[in-house]
């Protein structure tokens, strides 16, 4: 039994049924290569995204991945021709570069000895006159245009040709370090130049400056490295002992003044303790603050507990049993007594309660309320009740009077935290004002101390410590080049090689315009899919070949029902006969967008599988164009459809059984006529249709494909399920979405689509029928070796 949701015509939705019987063949079909998913017309997943009002129209996360997988195996060849092409331009671009030879040396910038002005080791404060910041302005001064302007003048690089200088000349620049008295343009472009060059790096985690230099002059490099080095450190070195000297100068105007704030504030502490009679304050502060912090921690404790009764009890207020029985009821947090446990005999009471419950419950079911063991069982349920709320009441006055005692004991502990807060706030206002007079005295004997000590140590250190900049390594000359730097040049055409593969192989992908897979054909048509059909199964089965005048068709349903492609009809079967609510759809029109599509393939082979069910099943040949069914049946020229409707012939004339099974009958489409539309649209033929609607339990009609001609439109509204047939890799999308919107306007009774020829070796499938294509070759494989190994029985059954 089964339960689908369909839709039929435009935007028509149906409710679900029962009933509807099956073959003895699976509903999802998963074994086989041909069909990826057998479907109804509208599968479990389909008609509950219809429910949900969400359509399919974006494929999930794990889709897309797949897809774009999919996608670089399909253009694997387009994306290594791409990384190729680059990767060689890449290659040979790097090989005529002009090589560029790099220098480098380094610098060490250790803190700076303050001199006459540390107080590091004279008491509480410590300054430190050296931070990270120093080390960004140590290297933004060896990338100012001072020191480059030095370095050109003393290298003469204005008379270099690297540099647009003419060796030859009787005059250079005159390069003064003031900008203003140059030559304004020209500086400037060899600052630029020079600077360019030029980089300045800090090592991480160290005081280390290094040095860069690039040209393709390879002395050169080291040179400028070297010399920009040394005019720093020199440079250094001035600017430090100036500013000692001019340090030890202001110092020597301070002292007088420190030693007379010394002994002022002196006398204001002495004075100070005099008169609020001060001595041992801190031990008394201490003992005051530690007593102050336990009451503290003691209210807060107190608080939280006083919280926590008053919410059990505004819980057991609510007198909801549930409620109460899950709030804990027993003693405090600091008693023996579980503070999480509720009470024991009201859970005995309630699990009692929940079991008579249930057994009233079931006994009502199955004898009425009226039944005496019933009333017997309610009567209990009362006195439980009882004993539920009378629970409930003690426990309501357990609680209270545990909430009512955390209460008192908070505002006892409340008050006695306001007493001790007095005690220390009256302690604390002789405290702060001794305390910052004490520390006025020792910051100023620090002071006074600290710079006495350096004063008289002016005249060593103005000598000894007036540079903190050393040059660590010099510059050498560069053996091998820089740059170009071959492999990275070769990993970056590597990438931007297989980037803009990746981007070429998605961009042509955008550009097919063809319908490849059944989901592709779901989301464009906003039809459902009724599976797809392989268009070779096997090395040693034929190709399926849509008919026509010179072309036949494999009856594979016949000639190996126990193959994949036979069990995707018999899969198709089963979708077809439950997509019609109530009965089963009588007439199937089977179309196709464009010609050798299959269709043909297809309504042979359906109308085989649906009369190996033991039904009558009739097979119209409707293309009175191109005919194509009596050639693939074998049978020859004789009357068909267009003979009975111009009055030529009759049923019983035109009408054939077929060799192949004595409940499957074949009406040819006869002699073509010159109005094939005309005749198909006339009422002979909906009154044929109509007669035999009543012969036969199916009849399946084969028309020309929609976009052609319009025989199939014409008949399309007289079937009760049309197929449209489309075939992978050559039927366009725009040509899908004009043969749906062709049947819809006529409001004709589209099934679903079907997609044929599916190449399985493509890697559109890699990922659609992988689990197919492991599982279900090794399964078709075994029922071949088992039919093999019975010859009677299969030949019987044929």
């Amino acid at each position: 039994m089964a339960c689908w949701s369909a839709l039929l015509g435009r935007n028509r939705m149906q409710d679900c049924c029962s009933g509807v019987g099956m073959d003895s063949g699976p509903l999802v079909h998963t074994n086989g290569q041909m069909i990826r998913e057998v479907q109804a017309p509208y599968p479990v997943e389909f008609s509950r995204q219809l429910l949900t009002g969400i359509y399919p129209n974006a494929p999930a996360q794990d889709s897309v991945l797949r897809e774009y997988l999919r996608v670089l195996i399909k253009r694997k060849w387009t994306i290594l021709f791409c990384l190729a092409g680059i990767f060689i331009m890449v290659a040979i671009s790097s090989l005529k570069m002009t090589p560029v030879y790099e220098a480098s040396g380094s610098i060490a910038v250790n803190k700076a000895d303050p001199g006459l002005v540390n107080f590091k080791d004279s008491g509480s404060m410590s300054i430190d006159y050296y931070d990270p910041a120093d080390l960004d302005t140590e290297v933004k001064i060896l990338q100012s245009d001072l020191l480059a302007l030095q370095v050109i003048k003393q290298l003469n690089l204005d008379k270099r040709t690297e540099f647009g200088g003419k060796p030859d000349s009787a005059s250079s620049l005159n390069l003064a370090p003031d900008p203003l008295q140059t030559d304004s343009t020209r500086t400037s472009a060899l600052l630029s130049a020079v600077k360019g060059s030029l980089r300045v790096s800090l090592v991480p985690n160290s005081r280390i400056i290094e040095l860069h230099y690039r040209s393709p002059n390879q002395e050169l490099a080291a040179t400028v490295v070297n010399t920009l080095a040394t005019t720093y450190v020199e440079q250094n070195f001035k600017t430090k002992f100036e500013s000692t000297m001019q340090a030890a100068d202001w110092l020597s105007k301070q002292l007088v003044d420190l030693q007379m704030k010394v002994e002022t504030s002196q006398e204001k502490l002495v004075k100070y303790q005099k008169q609020h009679e001060i001595l041992g304050i801190d031990e008394k502060q201490n003992i005051t603050t530690a007593k102050l912090d336990e009451l503290n921690k003691e209210l807060t404790a107190a608080e939280s507990e006083r919280m926590e009764k008053e919410s059990v009890y505004r819980l057991i207020q609510s007198g909801d049993p549930d409620v109460v029985a899950s709030v804990p009821v027993g003693g405090d947090s600091n008693s023996g007594n579980n503070p999480n446990s509720g009470s024991p005999l009201l859970d005995s009471l309630r699990g009692k309660q929940a079991d008579l419950k249930i057994l009233v419950a079931e006994l009502s079911t199955q004898f009425g309320a009226s039944y005496p063991k019933v009333a017997q069982l309610n009567n209990q349920l009362k006195e439980i009740d009882i004993q539920i709320q009378g629970e409930m009441k003690k426990m309501g006055g357990r609680v209270r009077g545990q909430y009512m005692a955390s209460l008192h004991r908070e505002g006892l502990l409340r008050d006695a935290l306001e007493k001790q807060k007095q005690q220390a706030n009256k302690l604390n206002e002789s405290a702060i004002e001794y305390s910052l007079l004490k520390r006025d005295v020792e910051t100023n004997r620090q002071l006074y101390e600290g710079l006495l000590e350096k004063l008289k140590e002016a005249g060593v250190t103005a000598g000894l410590h007036s540079s903190n900049v050393k040059i660590v390594n010099a510059a050498r000359v560069p053996m091998a080049p820089s740059e170009p730097n071959i492999p990275r040049n070769l990993a970056f055409g590597l990438l931007l090689g297989l980037t803009s593969g990746i981007g070429l192989a998605f961009l042509l992908e955008n550009l097919d315009n063809t319908v490849r897979t059944p989901e592709q054909a779901q989301i464009i048509s906003s039809l459902p899919s009724l599976g797809s059909r392989t268009g070779v199964e096997g090395k040693n089965e034929n190709r399926l070949i849509v008919a026509s005048s010179k072309e036949s068709v494999e009856l594979v349903t016949k000639s190996r029902p126990q193959s994949q492609m036979a069990e995707s009809y018999r899969a198709l079967r089963t979708s077809l006969l439950l997509s019609s609510l109530g009965a089963p759809p009588k007439i199937i029109l089977i179309t196709s967008a464009l010609p050798q599509e299959g269709k043909t393939t297809t309504s042979i082979n359906c109308s085989i599988v649906l009369a190996q069910k033991g039904v009558k099943v009739l097979l119209i040949d409707a293309d009175l164009r191109r005919p194509g069914v009596h050639k693939a049946l074998g049978m020859g020229p004789r009357s068909g459809l267009s003979n009975i409707l111009t009055g030529s012939a009759t049923l019983q004339q035109a009408i054939t059984r077929s060799p192949l099974l004595p409940n499957l009958f074949v009406l040819p489409a006869g002699t073509p006529p010159p109005n094939p539309a005309e005749l198909l649209a006339s009422s002979d033929m909906r009154d044929l249709l109509a007669q035999l609607r009543d012969q036969y339990d199916h009849i399946i009609i084969d028309t020309p494909p929609t976009l052609s001609v319009t025989d199939a439109v014409v008949l399309s509204t007289k079937a009760d399920a049309v197929v449209l047939v489309i075939r992978s890799g050559q039927t366009t999308k725009g040509a899908l979405r004009r043969s749906r919107d062709i049947l819809m306007q006529v409001n004709a009774k589209v099934a679903g689509v079907l997609l044929n020829a599916v190449d399985l070796s493509s890697p559109d499938y890699y990922y659609y029928y992988e689990y197919q294509g492991k599982y279900g070759s090794k399964y078709y494989q075994e029922e071949e070796l088992d039919d093999s190994d019975e010859p009677k029985a299969s030949s019987t059954n044929a």
